[in-house]
């Protein structure tokens, strides 16, 4: 019995309507989602409201703060309700935050504004990816599933690159209530987008899914998760929360494919917040910066594009590319000469290659109902290492330059590439060892026969 929504009849990787109506909400939702005309001027704003640098910093402490407290409860609830309805729910709430910003600013103001921004992307994360990934499943093409993704963050970081000339002219126009309301009305296409989403799913508490959790011993396959949950009392989110946590227990490549994600994810994600400091560290007129940061958000975006050939590396081709990225980015900054900085897109165009793949190794190792919520919790464990990045950035980057902080953070991607080689050469010759014996007992029983 499978946990996945039933297959539509008659449909296929080639399924046409369905499948371009999926991609297409998707694309946009992501695209709408970053196009953003407040990200490049809200610290501008927090500034020029008479904020501290120690208060804007406590700000995005609490951002992130909020994410890594709501991000599991939310995803056990993405896995309990509906998950267009979180997906649409979400960006009012960043809508109602960046209005306060704008009509109202005072510390506490941006406070809740960036409480109510990181409820939004908790709500998001987890349900966004098993959206997706079961809707495909449903129309056979969950194979297609990095390519999708890859494509959708390159929508997002297009339309980051597309706002950033737009804030400009619509503060020289309005000031920050203009680029306010512009950010506002944003957040409502978004949410708009978001209820064009199909969902197809049987409900948390089907007897069904209780039954196929029970098919396995629980020897460790993941099979066996019924025992974990079908005790507990009432359905819902209680229930999705214990579920996917069972699974993670009970399945080691679950549990391995938990872990990569925020080791792919999280470095990279949180030096992007400096490199205008590694740009600017090369020499270049403050007025070039944004130019320079344009490329190595290019070369993110290619990264994203690429993720349908991605899909065909193996686990000793992704540690390859850890590993040549982590090298890129190291060369790059040590440099510290604008030409680096194109080894620094590179590297960005690796990691965020690799950020897509980490996601869908989870998504296609995942088999039970808890599906948004164990993304949650590899979202969670990004979290919390981005913030502990952001703090070893904080004393290594005191210590010496931007451009050797960059190389040394580097170290982490060679050492999981390093970890991947030896995981990836022992399945292989584990593999090797199963087809030796096989061809062995084929022989063997060849020549007991008379």
């Amino acid at each position: 019995m499978t946990l996945s929504p039933a297959r539509v009849p008659g449909t296929g990787p080639g399924s046409g309507p369905a499948v371009r109506r999926l991609t297409a909400t998707l694309y946009g939702y992501a695209f709408l989602d970053d196009f953003v005309l407040l990200y490049p001027v809200y610290a501008l704003l927090f500034s020029d409201t008479g904020l501290t640098v120690w208060q804007i910093s406590s700000l995005f402490c609490l951002w992130s703060l909020t994410g890594v407290l709501l991000e599991i409860p939310s995803g056990a609830w993405a896995d309990a309700v509906s998950r267009r309805l979180l997906l649409w729910f979400g960006p009012l709430l960043t809508a109602a935050g960046f209005t306060l910003w704008v009509l109202a600013p005072s510390y506490w103001a941006f406070a809740l504004g960036f409480v109510l921004w990181g409820a939004k992307g908790a709500l998001g994360s987890g349900a966004l990816e098993a959206l997706v990934y079961e809707e495909l499943d449903r129309l056979g093409a969950a194979d297609r599933y990095g390519a999708v993704m890859g494509r959708a963050r390159a929508a997002g970081l297009v339309a980051v690159m597309a706002a950033m000339p737009l804030t400009g002219p619509v503060y020289a126009f309005g000031g920050y209530p203009a680029v306010g309301l512009a950010s506002v009305l944003a957040c409502l296409l978004t949410a708009a987008t978001a209820t064009r989403f199909p969902e197809h799913r049987e409900p948390a508490g089907a007897a069904k899914d209780v039954d196929a959790c029970r098919e396995g011993p629980g020897d460790g396959t993941g099979e066996g998760l019924g025992d974990a949950v079908s005790n507990t009392p009432g359905d819902g989110w209680a229930r999705m929360l214990r579920a996917g946590l069972a699974e993670a227990r009970g399945n080691r490549s679950v549990r391995g494919a938990l872990l990569l994600v925020p080791a792919v994810t999280a470095v990279w994600g949180a030096l992007d917040e400096y490199t205008p400091l590694l740009v600017r560290d090369t020499g270049v007129a403050e007025s070039a910066v944004p130019n320079w940061l344009l490329l190595i958000w290019a070369g993110a975006t290619v990264g994203g594009l690429l993720a349908g050939v991605g899909r065909r590396l193996g686990t000793g081709g992704f540690a390859g590319l850890l590993a040549v990225s982590a090298v890129a980015l190291a060369a790059g900054a040590w440099v510290r000469t604008p030409a680096g900085i194109g080894l620094v897109a590179l590297a960005f165009c690796g990691f965020q290659l690799a950020s897509v793949l980490a996601d869908a190794r989870l998504q296609d190792r995942i088999g039970g109902t808890g599906r948004a919520t164990l993304t949650s919790v590899a979202g969670v464990g990004t979290d919390l290492t981005t913030i502990a990045v952001y703090g070893a950035y904080g004393v290594i980057g005191s210590a010496t330059t931007h451009g050797a902080a960059f190389a040394l953070f580097a170290v982490p991607y060679l050492v999981t590439a390093a970890l991947l080689a030896v995981v990836g050469k022992g399945a292989g010759e584990k593999r090797t060892g199963g087809r030796r014996a096989a061809r062995a007992a084929r022989t063997s029983g060849s020549r007991a026969r008379p």
